[in-house]
């Protein structure tokens, strides 16, 4: 699977917004490449931040 799928799916199943070392610390991937993919997932409005620094999956 790669780190783009992996993250996106920690997200759709994550029951609330979550930090970025969240998603670190939960899918074993290096900072670098979760803010990359995180980036992607904010430029194609998939991942949306309810409040500063917390982000979810667009409902």
């Amino acid at each position: 699977m790669e780190n783009y799928d992996v993250v996106l799916d920690f997200f759709a199943k994550s029951d609330k917004p979550v930090r970025a070392g969240e998603v670190v610390k939960a899918t074993g991937l290096e900072k670098k490449d979760v803010d990359k993919v995180m980036k992607e997932l904010k430029k194609e409005e998939k991942i949306v931040s309810p409040k500063a620094c917390f982000w979810e999956i667009k409902k």
